[in-house]
Protein backbone atom coordinates (compact mmCIF):
# COMPACT_ATOMS: atom_id res chain seq x y z
CA UNK A 1 0.00 0.00 0.00
CA UNK A 2 1.44 3.44 -0.40
CA UNK A 3 2.53 5.43 2.14
CA UNK A 4 1.26 9.22 3.24
CA UNK A 5 4.68 10.55 1.85
CA UNK A 6 4.29 8.97 -1.11
CA UNK A 7 1.35 10.36 -1.75
CA UNK A 8 1.21 13.68 -0.52
CA UNK A 9 4.75 14.23 -2.37
CA UNK A 10 3.16 12.67 -5.52
CA UNK A 11 0.58 15.47 -4.97
CA UNK A 12 3.01 18.60 -4.16
CA UNK A 13 4.73 17.46 -7.55
CA UNK A 14 1.20 18.01 -9.32
CA UNK A 15 0.30 21.01 -8.05
CA UNK A 16 3.90 21.88 -8.67
CA UNK A 17 3.38 21.11 -12.62
CA UNK A 18 0.34 22.95 -12.51
CA UNK A 19 1.70 26.12 -10.94
CA UNK A 20 4.54 26.27 -13.50
CA UNK A 21 1.98 25.56 -16.50
CA UNK A 22 0.03 29.18 -15.21
CA UNK A 23 3.50 30.36 -14.87
CA UNK A 24 4.47 29.60 -18.40
CA UNK A 25 1.33 30.76 -19.84
CA UNK A 26 1.31 33.35 -18.51
CA UNK A 27 4.79 34.21 -19.45
CA UNK A 28 3.47 33.87 -23.19
CA UNK A 29 0.21 36.46 -21.97
CA UNK A 30 -1.86 33.61 -22.90
CA UNK A 31 -4.01 35.32 -19.78
CA UNK A 32 -7.22 33.18 -20.39
CA UNK A 33 -5.16 30.08 -20.60
CA UNK A 34 -2.92 30.88 -17.67
CA UNK A 35 -6.11 32.02 -15.45
CA UNK A 36 -7.48 28.39 -16.10
CA UNK A 37 -4.09 26.50 -15.50
CA UNK A 38 -4.36 28.89 -11.95
CA UNK A 39 -7.66 27.91 -11.33
CA UNK A 40 -6.41 23.66 -12.12
CA UNK A 41 -3.56 25.05 -9.73
CA UNK A 42 -5.51 26.16 -6.93
CA UNK A 43 -8.06 23.93 -6.89
CA UNK A 44 -5.57 21.39 -6.28
CA UNK A 45 -3.39 23.23 -3.64
CA UNK A 46 -7.09 23.90 -1.92
CA UNK A 47 -7.74 20.10 -1.66
CA UNK A 48 -4.34 19.47 -0.43
CA UNK A 49 -4.57 21.96 2.07
CA UNK A 50 -8.00 20.71 3.37
CA UNK A 51 -7.11 16.98 2.97
CA UNK A 52 -4.25 17.77 5.21
CA UNK A 53 -6.24 20.18 7.69
CA UNK A 54 -8.95 17.99 7.80
CA UNK A 55 -7.58 14.75 7.41
CA UNK A 56 -4.01 14.40 8.07
CA UNK A 57 -3.32 16.73 10.58
CA UNK A 58 -6.32 16.09 13.27
CA UNK A 59 -5.19 11.94 13.10
CA UNK A 60 -1.61 12.85 13.64
CA UNK A 61 -2.69 15.54 16.81
CA UNK A 62 -5.11 12.77 18.08
CA UNK A 63 -1.97 9.96 18.18
CA UNK A 64 0.75 11.92 19.20
CA UNK A 65 -0.91 14.77 21.72
CA UNK A 66 1.20 17.26 19.67
CA UNK A 67 -1.26 20.68 18.62
CA UNK A 68 1.36 23.18 18.84
CA UNK A 69 3.90 21.82 17.27
CA UNK A 70 4.26 20.98 13.27
CA UNK A 71 0.52 21.04 12.17
CA UNK A 72 0.29 24.59 13.82
CA UNK A 73 3.70 25.45 11.66
CA UNK A 74 1.77 23.68 8.50
CA UNK A 75 -1.66 25.27 9.17
CA UNK A 76 0.02 28.89 9.16
CA UNK A 77 2.27 27.93 5.90
CA UNK A 78 -1.14 27.07 4.32
CA UNK A 79 -2.69 30.56 5.77
CA UNK A 80 0.18 32.30 3.84
CA UNK A 81 0.34 30.83 0.99
CA UNK A 82 -3.46 31.09 0.32
CA UNK A 83 -3.01 34.96 0.75
CA UNK A 84 -0.38 34.95 -1.40
CA UNK A 85 -2.43 32.88 -3.96
CA UNK A 86 -4.75 35.44 -3.60
CA UNK A 87 -2.51 37.99 -4.44
CA UNK A 88 -0.85 36.42 -7.37
CA UNK A 89 -4.90 36.37 -8.84
CA UNK A 90 -5.34 39.73 -8.86
CA UNK A 91 -1.97 39.99 -10.81
CA UNK A 92 -2.80 38.26 -13.09
CA UNK A 93 -6.14 39.57 -13.29
CA UNK A 94 -5.16 42.77 -14.24
CA UNK A 95 -2.76 41.18 -16.64
CA UNK A 96 0.50 43.04 -14.62
CA UNK A 97 3.11 40.30 -15.82
CA UNK A 98 5.80 42.02 -12.87
CA UNK A 99 4.08 41.31 -10.19
CA UNK A 100 2.61 38.19 -11.76
CA UNK A 101 6.19 37.16 -11.80
CA UNK A 102 7.31 38.67 -8.19
CA UNK A 103 4.32 37.10 -6.74
CA UNK A 104 4.65 33.83 -8.20
CA UNK A 105 8.94 33.80 -7.33
CA UNK A 106 7.49 34.86 -3.69
CA UNK A 107 4.74 31.50 -3.67
CA UNK A 108 7.33 29.41 -5.54
CA UNK A 109 10.08 29.76 -2.70
CA UNK A 110 7.34 29.65 0.25
CA UNK A 111 5.84 26.09 -1.61
CA UNK A 112 9.70 24.29 -1.96
CA UNK A 113 10.13 25.23 1.53
CA UNK A 114 6.78 24.01 2.99
CA UNK A 115 7.19 21.08 1.15
CA UNK A 116 10.51 20.30 2.25
CA UNK A 117 9.47 20.57 6.04
CA UNK A 118 6.63 18.05 4.98
CA UNK A 119 8.13 15.60 2.92
CA UNK A 120 11.09 15.47 5.36
CA UNK A 121 9.85 15.55 8.61
CA UNK A 122 6.14 15.79 8.67
CA UNK A 123 4.99 12.88 6.45
CA UNK A 124 7.41 10.28 7.39
CA UNK A 125 6.36 11.17 11.48
CA UNK A 126 2.83 10.71 10.23
CA UNK A 127 3.48 6.89 8.58
CA UNK A 128 5.26 6.27 11.81
CA UNK A 129 2.93 6.98 14.38
CA UNK A 130 -0.19 6.52 12.47
CA UNK A 131 0.97 2.90 11.67
CA UNK A 132 -2.14 0.61 12.29
CA UNK A 133 -4.70 3.18 10.49
CA UNK A 134 -1.83 4.42 7.92
CA UNK A 135 -3.66 2.68 4.90
CA UNK A 136 -7.28 3.73 5.84
CA UNK A 137 -5.94 7.56 6.33
CA UNK A 138 -4.02 6.69 2.77
CA UNK A 139 -7.42 6.01 1.38
CA UNK A 140 -9.43 8.56 2.83
CA UNK A 141 -6.63 11.35 1.91
CA UNK A 142 -6.97 10.12 -2.26
CA UNK A 143 -10.35 10.63 -1.87
CA UNK A 144 -9.89 14.28 -0.92
CA UNK A 145 -7.37 15.47 -3.00
CA UNK A 146 -8.63 16.84 -5.96
CA UNK A 147 -9.91 14.14 -8.75
CA UNK A 148 -7.49 15.12 -11.66
CA UNK A 149 -4.37 14.77 -8.40
CA UNK A 150 -5.65 11.75 -6.33
CA UNK A 151 -2.60 9.34 -7.70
Amino acid sequence: MTSIAELMTHDHRRCDHDFARAETLAHKKDWEAAARALDTFATGLEAHFEAEEHELFPRFEAVTGMTQGPTQVMRGEHAEMRATLAQLRAALASRDLDEFSGEAETLLIMMQQHNMKEENILYPMCDMRLGGERDALVQTLSCSLAPEHAA
